[in-house]
């Protein structure tokens, strides 16, 4: 099989499911322009500032992208191409996509709050409570582990004498200059488009030019080496600021620019398959077989059910986007009409880029099945990068093409990294406060657990101590839980559209499966450990026990919120 042929029939199906089912549930739900949005309603300068739908859009996408479309469908290749370009194409048109707009729509309207409040509303106050608390151990997870990945592609390396290796620490290096030139980048862009009124079009091709710029600095001139310690420690006092930081002077103008090294990214890898493709080159071909097995026979994934699911997050539906959907995107939505290409268009790109992670992996299969390339993000850049190479006339280009890759993918994980503070940060404030108030109506000791720096640095703490202390030991449970933040979001846009009188039938088979799918891993999971800790395995040490212990804790809470909300939606519960 051809991997141009797969990629580009595998883009246009998705672009069909845009235009025509996605119309769809617009007409469906009732999404009505004339209507005003929080972010013009509630508008405070901080967290609803109305933006305009291409740097909302350049938000959203960095925000819920990161390296997870790459990482899952190269990792999941080990059952073969054919189950994960169908999973990517049937998961992303009538799952995630759903999921996604779905999640962002109904926290439009209820006033932009997150879906922890739509949860109170339309399934009770005691289901919003353990909601939240799933919620907030999610994300704590995402911050761990984002913290760690950032980290390490900044940390320096050192000889066996304790000196720093130069030539080994080199792109690392340079991945920490360029992001922090971007982050310097995006402050001034904010001003001069926010503060300043300078005209989108205008401050946006001085910001390419500017991450043309940022992109030449960082890789000749990098002067930063720095341990992962320091480096870890040094992001938590960035992600506590950026996360209480108004979006307009951060958030926004970073996450916007930053798409465009996304964008050029998607670019590149295009032509990358499209010129092998056409030249014929041996690169072209997939080699993976289209089937292997039932049991991953290469890595240690476990069987395609539950796995397949499980690993496909971002590239199919990934529960981290609707809460990235309902808690920064729906506080800064201009229009209601934005809501489609936004949330149902930016999680289909994601599903593009899961194809195209596909051909990447299947370009250099033999050396991924022989284990000499296992790292995604460097499957990623050696395949698209050779696929680029094998074009007349760019012979020449591997090594550059393979630097920028990997530099993009890195750069990506700061963001959805304090994206994610913020919206653990939103989470923690709602736990303590009654439906309707905001922090500032909180009194007493629920003032200072609810004040913005204070909530941040609970999480900032948590996440980062986390990553600091071994959190690869409790990553696990991490797939399992993003999954199950997914079903439980499905189930409670379906609860909130039930309510009002609008068709919801099109949630029923999604949430139901992805239920049974995520709850399946995680038990799986769960009693893996117990069976560890029982038998006095080597290697069992806290780590075991965390993984055994926030897995049965998930595991409960998952079980009560969709009890209770099915209940709901079935009739079998008054409805708020």
């Amino acid at each position: 099989m051809n991997a141009m042929l797969v990629v580009i029939v595998g883009i246009a199906i998705l672009v069909v499911g845009y235009i025509f089912y996605g119309g769809w549930l617009a007409k469906q739900w009732g999404v009505d322009d004339s209507k005003t949005t929080p972010a013009h309603e509630l508008e405070d300068g901080m967290d609803y500032v109305p933006a305009k739908a291409p740097v909302l859009m350049g938000h959203h996408f960095s925000s819920i992208a990161g390296a997870g479309p790459i990482n899952g469908p190269i990792q999941a290749a080990v059952f073969g191409w054919v189950p994960v370009v169908l999973w990517v194409l049937i998961g992303g048109i009538f799952f995630g996509a759903v999921h996604d707009y779905g999640a962002l729509f109904a926290s439009i309207r209820h006033k932009g709050q997150s879906l922890g409040e739509v949860v109170a509303v339309n399934i009770g106050e005691r289901a919003k409570k353990l909601f939240l608390v799933f919620s907030y151990l999610t994300l704590v997870l995402v911050v761990a582990a984002f913290a760690s990945i950032v980290a390490g592609t900044f940390e320096a390396k050192y000889t066996e004498a304790g000196a720093v290796d130069m030539a080994a620490s080199a792109t690392n290096a340079s991945v920490a200059m360029i992001s922090i030139l971007f982050i310097l980048m995006a402050i001034i862009f904010g001003i001069l488009v926010y503060r300043r009124g300078a005209p989108l079009s205008v401050a946006t091709i001085a910001g390419v030019i500017g991450i043309i710029i940022c992109l030449v600095i960082g890789l000749n001139f990098h002067p930063i080496y720095l341990s992962n310690t320091a480096w870890m420690w040094i992001i938590a006092v960035y992600i506590l600021v950026a996360s209480v930081a108004p979006v307009w002077i951060l958030l926004q103008p970073r996450d916007y620019l930053s798409s465009f090294l996304l964008y050029g990214m998607m670019i590149i890898a295009a032509v990358g398959v499209i010129g092998a493709g056409l030249t014929g080159a041996d690169a072209a071909h997939m080699d993976m077989p289209a089937f292997t097995a039932w049991k991953d026979p290469i890595t240690s994934l476990g069987t395609m059910f539950p796995a397949l699911f499980v690993t496909i997050a971002c590239g199919a539906i990934s529960g981290f986007h609707s809460l990235v959907g309902s808690g920064t995107t729906a506080k800064q939505l201009d229009h209601e009409r934005d809501a489609k290409p936004i949330a149902y268009g930016g999680m289909l790109i994601e599903c593009a880029l899961a194809l195209i992670s596909l051909a990447a992996v299947s370009f250099i299969w033999t050396e991924y099945k022989a284990g000499d390339i296992r790292v995604p993000t460097q499957v990623f850049a050696t395949g698209i990068s050779r696929m680029v190479a094998s074009i007349p006339g760019l012979e020449s280009t591997q090594t550059t093409v393979s630097s920028l890759l990997v530099l993009t993918v890195s750069a990506f994980c700061l963001t959805s990294l304090d994206t994610a503070t913020r919206l653990a940060r939103y989470m923690f404030q709602e736990f303590w406060l009654k439906p309707g108030e905001t922090y500032k109506d909180a009194t007493g000791v629920k003032a200072t657990l609810c004040n913005p720096l204070v909530a941040t640095a609970i999480t900032v703490v948590l996440g980062v101590g986390l990553g600091m202390t071994g959190y690869g030991k409790i990553w696990p449970l991490f797939g399992a839980a993003n999954q199950l933040l997914a079903a439980l979001a499905l189930l409670t846009v379906c609860a909130w559209l039930g309510n009002i009188g609008r068709n919801n039938k099109m949630f029923y088979f999604p949430m139901g499966f992805m239920l049974i799918v995520t709850l399946t891993s995680l038990f799986q999971t769960v009693t893996g450990r117990a069976k560890m800790i029982m038998a006095g395995a080597e290697g069992v040490d806290w780590g075991t026990y965390a993984q055994a212990i926030l897995g049965t804790l998930l595991f409960i809470l998952a079980i009560v919120l969709a009890i209770e909300g099915c209940q709901t939606i079935f009739g079998k519960k008054k409805k708020a």
